[in-house]
């Protein structure tokens, strides 16, 4: 932001390591401090302040010298060589760690602090600044960072400068000055003021820019930096006595430099490998769980801390299509994306794939976690071009809050999780965390093995709602609904548990469990004169198990039934997966002549072309759509269209939520073949449907009959 590498950085975000050759997009640098503060901020009053009063020091510094002392040194080798050093100190820091707030000290600290000692403030101070301006100049910086820069540097110096003055040490140019043993109080006062004047103009710089406790920040920072400040200005004496006596050896001091400096290097590039993500040089989990764990320990009261999960839409595509090294450079380009769209102080880390977190350490309200969010999947939705190609990206946010949603990191990082799938579920781009729609509860998880328990007990039980023609009444078959009545809990609904068990290794055992029941119902059925075909719904991943198609053609020959027996219901999301039209499973399924019926159909994005390519022979139309017809509003007209497109494509429609007889007339007028609902026929038990069905059809059971049909 506003300083430079001196004492440390302004924000965590990291840079992105990539060549620009490679990744244009990524050539602007990861630094949010040269983004200008906002006029009128507390920000912006600082650095006003402070710049002010630097650029004040450093003319009162000049002026009072005059121009003439000054002029005399510049004309001697030992100045332009001092003013070299100063200037690639300042552009070669040493850092020791890869913290966010513990960043580089400019080796240019020894030859400044030795030049102030030696000849006084105004040239001290004028080194300073050509180093200041030629180091901002070098790296880009903003303006307004260079200047805050200068003008930190400066009063430090001047603090300095007046504690060596209360010593009574007044160097000049003309009259240099040279320490010796008894002015070590002098030298350490003067050192400790200069030190203490920058740590506490840029910590309150840092606590500002990234919205932290000024204390935190120091208390973070002050310790590393000090050991270095202290070495460099304790080495800055030796420096001045070389330059009393031997000008010409003190380039050698150059030499201890560059060793610490390679030293420190190695030290932080090992740091920075075990702290950051190799591909998008990003924090990893490590730095995320230390920077929550801080944010939840500073937390003040109506203060919230927002972890944010975010997973990318359809990479996998990008993966399997084009290859790992195009989906790197997408996830690089993700990676930069997200940086710039945070604010100072947030923490981006990737945890590895195509899923990203970012931390909130400070944030208002949920609405402000959620605007948070937005920006982020705006950022994203911006087209990539990469190998002559053009990508669209999306990603599902997840949102979890301390305290509203949980104390700790491990408990944020489960709900921001569950909250994202809910996200990717729902397509609803972001969501917070809601409890009643985790699956990863004890609670749930308690159910879970209740569920496991009922389906080897056989206490789960079918209902069946028959499907009526709306044309003359006639039973066009039934479909089995699943019912479980708990031992303590009562009844649940299929709403709470069949979730539940799609996202655990219950759901095969589950579908197996309710097609044998039903195939036995529809067996009982069928051998006693009542040929109705019972429907049972499957998932898409049920459908595309090649163990179905072995489980239904097992059952039907062991039963005796026709395949016609049997239907089996999916949602229209099937439709929207490539792999079904390739299924062995749904070939093997369409062989057996077992039909396949789309429900819920109207909810998703599929197109009714697609159903060509499948073997389905009935389409269910959505209930949200049936119950309000006759109401205002495009329901009518959106009905009307999938029936005349339906009977186009020779299959059957059936209409959900036929609850009044003005639906079910408004549904005959239309041309719907078939409608279900509770004015039709309600959900009923086994025995009750049988009773049902034998009135309806007037089925002339005999005693054998009878006994044959099972009652559950």
């Amino acid at each position: 932001m506003t300083l430079s590498r001196g004492l440390m950085p302004l924000t965590g975000v990291p840079r992105v390591l990539l060549p620009a050759a490679d990744l244009g997009e990524l050539s602007a640098p990861v630094d949010t401090r040269d983004t200008g503060p906002r006029p009128g901020s507390p920000l912006w009053a600082y650095l006003t302040v402070v710049s002010a009063a630097g650029v004040t020091a450093l003319a009162v510094a000049e002026f009072g010298l005059g121009p003439g002392p000054l002029a005399e040194a510049a004309r001697t080798p030992l100045f332009w060589m001092l003013t070299v050093l100063v200037v690639l100190g300042e552009l070669r820091p040493i850092t020791f760690s890869s913290s966010t707030l513990v960043g580089g000290t400019p080796t240019s600290t020894m030859f400044i602090f030795a030049v102030l000692m030696y000849q006084g403030l105004p040239t001290a101070a004028l080194m300073q600044a050509v180093a200041v301006v030629v180091s901002g100049l070098v790296h880009r910086r903003a303006w307004h960072r260079v200047l805050f820069n200068l003008a930190q540097v400066t009063l430090a110096c001047t603090a300095a400068a007046g504690a060596l003055a209360a010593f009574g040490a007044h160097p000049r140019p003309r009259s240099p000055w040279t320490p010796d043993g008894l002015d070590i109080p002098a030298v350490a006062l003067a050192a400790a003021a200069y030190f203490v004047v920058r740590a506490v103009l840029v910590c309150q710089a840092v606590a500002l820019h990234e919205r932290r406790p000024l204390l935190r920040v120091m208390k973070a920072s002050l310790g590393p930096q000090a050991l270095v400040y202290g070495t460099l200005l304790g080495l800055a004496p030796l420096v001045v006595v070389v330059m009393a006596h031997s000008p010409a050896l003190v380039p050698l001091f150059v030499a201890p430099l560059a060793a610490v400096h390679w030293t420190a290097t190695l030290s932080l590039r090992r740091d920075h490998q075990a702290t950051h993500d190799g591909l998008t040089g990003l924090p990893n989990r490590k730095i995320l769980i230390v920077r929550t764990e801080e944010a939840l320990a500073e937390a003040r009261a109506h203060e919230r801390v927002g972890l944010l999960l975010l997973d990318l839409d359809r990479f996998k595509e990008v993966n399997d299509t084009l290859g790992h090294p195009v989906g790197d450079r997408l996830l690089q380009i993700v990676a930069h994306r997200l940086t710039h769209s945070v604010r100072p102080g947030d923490v981006v880390a990737r945890l590895g794939g195509d899923e990203f977190a970012v931390l909130l350490p400070s944030i208002r309200d949920a609405q402000a976690a959620r605007e948070v969010a937005s920006r982020l999947r705006v950022a994203l939705t911006e087209p990539v071009r990469l190998e002559g190609m053009t990508f669209d990206l999306d990603a599902s946010v997840g949102i979890a809050l301390y305290p509203d949603h949980a104390p700790d990191f491990e408990l944020l990082m489960q709900r921001s999780d569950v909250a994202m799938y809910l996200a990717k579920e729902g397509r609803t781009g972001v969501e917070f965390y809601l409890p009643g729609k985790d699956r990863n509860s004890p609670e749930r998880l308690s159910l879970l093995g209740d569920l496991r328990r009922a389906i080897d007990a056989d206490e789960l039980e079918l209902h069946y709602q028959p499907k009526v023609s709306l044309e003359d009444g006639t039973v066009e078959g039934v479909e089995a609904l699943l019912r479980w009545w708990h031992p303590v809990r009562g009844p649940i609904s299929p709403a709470e548990f069949i979730p539940l068990a799609e996202q655990s290794y219950l759901m095969r055992e589950l579908t197996q469990h309710v097609i044998g029941k039903a195939l036995g119902q529809a067996a009982r059925w069928w051998h006693a004169g009542l040929d109705v075909p019972v429907s049972v719904n499957v998932s898409a991943r049920d459908l595309l198990d090649s163990g179905l198609p072995e489980q239904l053609e097992a059952g039907l020959e062991k039963l005796g039934l026709p395949p016609e027996a049997i239907r089996l219901e999916v949602t229209e999301r099937i439709l929207m997966t490539d792999q079904a039209y390739s299924a062995e499973a749904i070939r093997t399924l369409a062989g057996l002549g077992v039909q396949l019926s789309l429900d819920d159909f109207g909810t998703g994005y599929s197109s009714l072309v697609r159903l060509q390519r499948l073997p389905v022979s009935e389409v269910k139309i959505d209930a949200s759509f049936v119950r309000r017809l006759g109401e205002p509003g495009d329901d009518e007209r959106i009905v009307r269209s999938i029936i005349d497109l339906v009977r186009s494509l020779g299959l059957r429609s059936v209409a959900e939520g036929v609850e009044s007889p003005e639906i079910a007339a408004s549904l005959r007028e239309m041309g719907c073949h078939a409608g279900q609902g509770w004015w039709l026929a309600k959900p009923m038990s086994a025995a009750e449907a049988t009773t049902w069905l034998r009135g309806r059809l007037g089925a002339a059971l005999g005693s054998a009959g009878d006994a044959r049909l099972a009652s559950h």
